[in-house]
């Protein structure tokens, strides 16, 4: 992808891939901007599923986007690209600045840690898929009592902290639920299970209530989890128009905006 040359990559015939969403022909789209890895990058695996993901920052020219990148491999060769991509100035939340979040320079502050967890220590993979469920049960039912999350859990969108700013009190990853704006969890997906490091990615939309201005988001949230308890939350995300179907992959149940709902 640096070379800008994809018959370089290992790419099946057929090979799907999507940013935001969107269907990019080959050698388009992040084929042709990508220039760099940035400050954070981190890598996680899934052999159980044939998965590898890339979570962090990617320069593009003189700009730089907060991205997830899900890889399915089949055969050695690569069968879908899955991009989730925040970069500066993309629409958002109607009046917060940035609109998207788009924070790199807090993701470099606050990234995800690297860490390889003792075989004594680890969860097994449906074990580590329940707490994930857990938090989006969580959030369709409006209780974060339900969310299996270490008190303080922090949340970073686009690499902005959205949690913490009152010392974690009643101001974590779970606070608020009851008020959220937010009618259903559509799409969800749990895309990924890296049990060596303690790490699962999930996929969904959020669907707001009925006649809310507040646009649907689709996100990518990495999700760290120690002692059986989520601990922090970093997500790339971005908010379609509503016309577009989000997330375009499979299942497909969810992937449109109901009728009069963002």
């Amino acid at each position: 992808m640096l070379k800008q040359d994809p018959s370089a990559a290992p790419l099946a015939a057929g090979y799907r891939h999507t940013e935001n969403a969107i269907n990019i022909p080959l050698g388009k789209g992040v084929w042709q901007t990508v220039t760099g890895l940035g400050t954070v990058q981190r890598h996680y695996l899934d052999p159980v599923s044939g998965q590898a993901a890339y979570y962090g920052i990617m320069d593009e020219g003189a700009g730089l986007a907060v991205v997830t990148v899900r890889l399915r491999i089949e055969n050695r060769s690569i069968t879908e690209a899955e991009w989730y991509i925040a970069r500066d100035g993309d629409p958002g939340l109607p009046g917060a600045k940035p609109p998207n979040s788009w924070n790199p320079q807090g993701l470099a502050a606050t990234p995800p840690p690297e860490r390889v967890l003792p075989a004594d220590k680890r969860l097994s993979r449906e074990t580590l898929i329940a707490i994930v469920n857990s938090y989006f049960d969580g959030i369709t039912s409006h209780d974060g009592s339900v969310v299996l999350a270490h008190q303080g859990c922090n949340r970073y969108e686009n690499g902005t902290q959205v949690t913490g700013r009152h010392g974690g009190t009643n101001d974590d990853c779970v606070s608020g639920l009851a008020g959220f704006n937010l009618a259903n969890v559509a799409g969800r997906r749990i895309s990924l299970v890296d049990d060596e490091a303690g790490v699962v990615l999930g996929m969904a939309v959020f669907i707001r209530r009925a006649g809310s201005p507040v646009p649907r988001n689709a996100f990518s949230e990495w999700f760290w989890i120690e002692d059986g308890k989520i601990r922090n939350i970093w997500t790339a995300m971005y908010y379609p128009e509503p016309e577009r179907p989000v997330p375009n992959w499979p299942p497909y149940e969810g992937n449109f905006p109901l009728p009069g709902k963002q």
